[in-house]
């Protein structure tokens, strides 16, 4: 199942996503936004599952209407050099542990939102990420149990200032500026999506393709990722964690052959079997 949120005049509606297009959840009778869903869990797909299967309700044009945020994020935590060729391309070896940064809640933006480049900064990235929806409350758990905890994925850009980036051994300060954090629009439950699996990863800018990797090249998978994040924060339902990128980033290039982000640029990233998020730089 698929499920997403979107703007109708200025309320944000939930609905599920069909091959037909969007159906409002209201229109089945279910009132209840994204995250309220996830945190209701099982009980609620199915209660959508059945809605569904006798909905007689027309699917609105899934490119009609203007996306909101995928959940009511508590927490965008993000994993660093978790792509075995993203490590070799900026001259890196594959970390021992999972190494943990985060953006803050107003860099998360959805799809076809434009997002603001300061004119401060120059040297900007894409990153395009697989990113685990947390479903419900998990603090020093196994990965054996990690599992349980996933609602679902989703489609993330960690767009990141690389001028700012490394002033510090501290990566914040490039990762969160406003909107820096393009993700969705589709949230993919986890019974219809193996990241373990070589589900292609694409990032394109203007059309062309920068990056065209797979989730099996993940170094620490997710699983093991939500595991050993539960150890130091407290993941809660609709929290956000972005898993790496694969190789192909700007900052990978050889120096003197690096053309940053720019105003008017437009920016792809599709993960086979969820979606396509597209936001234009302004």
């Amino acid at each position: 199942m698929k499920l997403c949120s979107y703007y109708e005049d200025e309320k944000i509606v939930s609905a599920a996503v069909t091959d037909g297009g969007l159906i409002p959840l209201n229109a089945l009778g279910i009132n209840m936004s994204v995250t309220e869903l996830i945190k209701a869990g099982e009980s609620a797909l199915l209660k959508i599952s059945s809605a569904l299967a006798k909905c007689d309700v027309s699917p609105i044009d899934s490119e009609s209407v203007r996306y909101a945020n995928v959940t009511e994020a508590g927490k965008l935590l993000c994993v660093g050099l978790n792509y075995n060729s993203h490590a070799v391309e900026t001259g890196g070896e594959a970390p021992k542990y999972p190494v943990y940064f985060s953006k803050f809640n107003d860099a998360l933006c959805p799809t076809g939102h434009d997002v603001y480049l300061p004119e401060w900064q120059r040297c900007y990235d894409y990153e395009a990420e697989l990113v685990i929806v947390i479903g419900k409350t998990a603090w020093h758990i196994s990965e054996d149990e990690a599992e349980e905890y996933i609602f679902g994925y989703t489609v993330g850009n960690d767009l990141s200032a690389r001028d700012c980036q490394f002033l510090s051994n501290q990566w914040l300060s490039g990762k969160s500026m406003p909107d820096f954090a393009p993700t969705g629009p589709y949230i993919i439950t986890k019974d219809s999506f193996a990241p373990e699996k070589p589900n292609r990863i694409i990032c394109r800018v203007n059309g062309e393709t920068v990056q065209d990797g797979d989730t099996s090249d993940m170094i620490f998978n997710c699983k093991k990722i939500v595991a050993n994040a539960s150890k130091y924060f407290k993941l809660n339902p609709g929290d956000l964690i972005y898993t790496g990128t694969p190789a192909g980033v700007i900052l990978g290039k050889p120096k003197g052959t690096r053309v940053w982000l720019k105003k008017g640029d437009i920016v792809e990233v599709n993960i086979e079997g969820i979606c396509t998020l597209l936001n234009k730089l302004v």
